[in-house]
């Protein structure tokens, strides 16, 4: 079950929910139906490559500057 980040049309609520198909969701402040679903930044930065950190030492390959 993917969990997805809702705004309020009514109350300006912003809050996240797991959704199981096409579950109807509603605002947990004011119980409002009239949500929509945001664009999630993990989403966007979840698909990208592994990071890199430089020499495959993290700080203590040298890439922080550290000297070693």
């Amino acid at each position: 079950m993917p969990i997805y980040e809702y705004v309020c049309m009514e109350c300006e609520s912003h809050f996240e929910e797991l959704v199981r198909g096409d579950d109807a969701v509603a605002c947990p402040d004011c119980t409002a139906t009239n949500v929509v679903k945001q664009f999630s930044t993990f989403a966007v930065h979840g698909a990208a490559k592994q990071p890199s950190f430089g020499g495959g030492g993290g700080c203590c390959g040298g890439s922080c500057g550290c000297g070693h």
